[in-house]
C-alpha cells in the first residue's frame, strides 16, 4: 500500500532522525532512546518513519524491527543498498510494520560511479532495475533513491528514474546528497524528471536536501513548488555534516506561507518543541539558540524597539505564535514565592503529570531552585522534572558531593552515594575537580567504562542558569548517554555520569550479564 497523499496539496512527511540524523557523528541513539523518539514521531503525525538501516548491525535491525511492532499510525521504512543481502534483511525488519516500506539506493552521478563503486552506466543502470524489483517482491511500498542526483547527468538520470518506475517503485526520491544545488536548479530538476519521464505521474516524487550551503529547506520547498510531493527530513536539522533539511522549519514554511505555498501536512506542530528537546537530548546535540523555529530565542525580544512592538502588536515582530510550535508565550512566572497549585498548574501547561508523590519531590526540588536561583524559567522546570523522572528508580544515586578545586593541585572530591540502598563514602583526586569526582565514582561503582563524551550547556541565560550536563559511556560495544540537570555545574556532572552508569547496568542485565554489586 503505498502513502499518496489524499489530494494534491497533501505532501507526505518522512522523517529520517533515526537513520540519516543518528549518521551524525556522535549521535547515535540507544535502542530505547529510539523507540522514544519513535513514540514522539507517531504522536506527532509523521507519515513515514525511516527507522534505520538494518543491514548496518544487529542493533540497527533489532530497533527497526522493535519500530515495526510498536509504531501503527505511521509508515515504517528501512533503508538498503542496491545489494539483494540488503534489500532481504530490510524485508525481514520491518515485516511485523502494518505498513512497511523498503528504500533503496544507488549513486548515480559520474563522481560516485567512478569513485565510490567502480562500475559503468550499464551495470549501475542493472542494479536499479533488479534492487527495485527484489524490494517490490516483498512489499508493494517501494521507494528508489538516486544518490547524487543532483550531480547526475539528466538524460542518464531520466534513464535510470523512468527504469525504477518501471520496476515497482511508487516513490521517487532525488537527494541532493552533498547540499549542492540552488532552489532554482533543484525546483527544475523534480520539473524536468516528472515531465520527460514516463508514467512519473503515477509516483511520487521526493526531496532530500542536505544543509552543505544552508539550502536544504529552501531546495525541499523548491522540490514541492515543482511537483514533488514527500520531504525527507529530520528534527532540528540533524543529519551527517551540515544535516539535513529541518522538519520543523519546512512544516512552519508550509503552515505560515499558505500565500505562496498552497499545500498541506499532517504534522500536529504544537508537539514540534516537544520532540526538538527530545532529540537535543538524545543525541546530545545542543540546539543553536536562535536556530529557527525551535531555537531558545525564537520567540525571545530584547531589542527595546521591539519589545515596544510585541506590547502594542505581537504581529509586528512574530509571524508566527509560540503556542503553534509548542512554546509558552510566557517563560518567567515561576519563583520562590509560587505555591503548590501554581507548581501544578505550570506542569500541566508544560505538559507534565505527575502522580502526587512525584509531584511533591519535584516541588521541593523546585522551591530548593527557586532559593538558589534570582529567576526561575520554563526550561529550568522541565530540566528539574525530567532529571527527577528520568531518575526516579535509579540503582545509583548522588547523594553529596564536595568538591576542592583551584591553582594549587591536586583537586580532590569527596563523594556520598547511594548504591542499591546503601549510602557509601569515598574521597578521591584527579586532574582538575570533574576528573576528581569521575575517580570518585569508579571507586564506589567499578566498571571499564570509556568515557566518549562530556558536554556542558546552560539551560538558561545567566551566571545562576542551571547547568545541563550529558556523558556518555561505551563499555563492550553498548553505548549509553547520561544526562542531569542541577545549578552546580559540578554535581550535575556526577549526576550524568551516575545516570550513564545505570543504563549500563539495565543493558549488562537485558544481555544476562553480571549487574553491578
Amino acid at each position: 500500500m503505498t502513502t499518496a497523499p489524499k489530494d494534491a496539496d497533501r505532501v507526505i512527511i518522512f522523517d529520517t532522525t533515526l537513520r540519516d540524523g543518528e549518521q551524525s557523528p556522535g549521535a547515535t541513539m540507544t535502542f530505547e532512546e529510539k523507540l522514544e523518539v519513535t513514540d514522539v514521531l507517531v504522536e506527532m503525525g509523521v507519515d513515514v518513519i525511516e527507522a534505520g538501516f538494518p543491514i548496518a548491525s544487529e542493533g540497527d535491525f533489532e530497533s527497526v524491527l522493535e519500530i515495526s511492532k510498536r509504531a501503527k499510525d505511521s509508515v515504517i521504512c528501512g533503508l538498503a543498498r542496491a545489494h539483494f543481502k540488503d534489500i532481504d534483511r530490510c524485508a525481514e525488519a520491518i515485516k511485523p510494520a502494518r505498513r512497511g516500506r523498503i528504500h533503496t539506493f544507488i549513486g548515480t552521478s559520474p563522481l560516485h560511479r567512478k569513485y565510490q563503486m567502480q562500475l559503468d552506466e550499464e551495470a549501475v543502470f542493472e542494479r536499479v532495475v533488479a534492487s527495485v524489483t527484489r524490494a517490490r517482491s516483498y512489499t508493494d511500498d517501494v521507494e528508489w533513491s538516486a544518490m547524487d542526483a543532483t550531480r547526475t547527468e539528466p538524460d542518464y538520470l531520466c534513464r535510470c528514474v523512468e527504469a525504477a518506475i518501471k520496476a515497482g517503485a511508487t516513490t521517487i526520491n532525488i537527494p541532493d546528497t552533498v547540499g549542492y544545488a540552488t532552489p532554482e536548479e533543484y525546483g527544475a530538476l523534480i520539473k524536468m524528471l516528472r515531465e520527460r519521464v514516463p508514467n512519473a505521474d503515477k509516483v511520487i516524487f521526493s526531496t532530500h536536501c542536505h544543509d552543505d550551503l544552508g539550502l536544504a529547506v529552501a531546495n525541499s520547498l523548491a522540490g514541492v513548488a515543482n511537483g514533488a510531493r514527500q520531504i525527507e527530513c529530520t528534527i532540528n536539522g540533524l543529519g551527517e555534516r551540515a544535516g539535513n533539511a529541518a522538519l520543523e522549519e519546512v512544516v512552519m514554511a508550509i503552515r505560515t506561507r499558505k500565500d505562496v505555498l498552497p499545500y498541506s501536512t499532517g504534522i500536529d506542530t504544537t508537539m514540534l518543541m516537544r520532540a526538538s528537546k527530545l532529540v537535543s537530548a538524545v543525541s546530545a546535540f545542543p540546539v543553536q539558540y536562535n536556530k529557527a523555529i525551535v531555537g531558545r530565542n525564537a520567540f525571545a525580544h530584547e531589542s527595546g524597539i521591539h519589545q515596544d512592538g510585541m506590547l502594542k502588536n505581537a504581529q509586528t515582530f512574530e509571524i508566527m505564535t509560540p503556542e503553534s510550535v509548542g512554546v509558552k508565550a510566557t517563560s518567567l512566572v515561576m519563583g520562590k514565592h509560587s505555591g503548590r497549585h501554581a507548581f501544578r498548574e505550570k506542569l500541566k501547561d508544560l505538559g507534565y503529570q505527575l502522580g502526587e508523590n512525584a509531584l511533591e519531590d519535584a516541588f521541593m526540588r523546585f522551591k530548593a531552585l527557586a532559593d538558589r536561583k534570582k529567576n526561575v524559567y520554563d526550561e529550568d522546570i522541565e530540566a528539574l522534572v525530567d532529571d527527577e523522572v528520568a531518575h526516579a528508580d535509579d540503582r545509583l544515586k548522588v547523594i553529596s558531593l564536595a568538591v576542592i578545586a583551584g591553582t594549587t593541585g591536586p583537586q580532590s572530591s569527596t563523594l556520598t552515594m547511594s548504591i542499591d540502598g546503601v549510602e557509601k563514602t569515598v574521597q578521591s583526586t584527579g586532574n582538575g575537580p570533574v576528573d576528581a569526582i569521575f575517580n570518585s565514582i569508579k571507586q564506589l561503582v567499578a566498571h571499564d567504562a570509556v568515557l566518549e563524551l562530556y558536554q556542558v550547556h546552560a539551560v538558561t541565560e545567566g551566571t545562576d542558569a542551571q547547568a545541563e550536563v550529558s556523558v556518555r559511556l561505551t563499555e563492550n560495544g553498548k553505548t549509553v548517554t547520561g544526562r542531569a540537570a542541577d545549578p552546580d555545574t559540578l554535581v550535575a556532572s556526577a549526576k550524568a555520569y551516575v545516570a550513564s552508569l545505570n543504563k549500563l547496568i539495565i543493558k549488562r542485565k537485558s544481555q544476562g550479564a553480571q549487574a553491578v554489586a
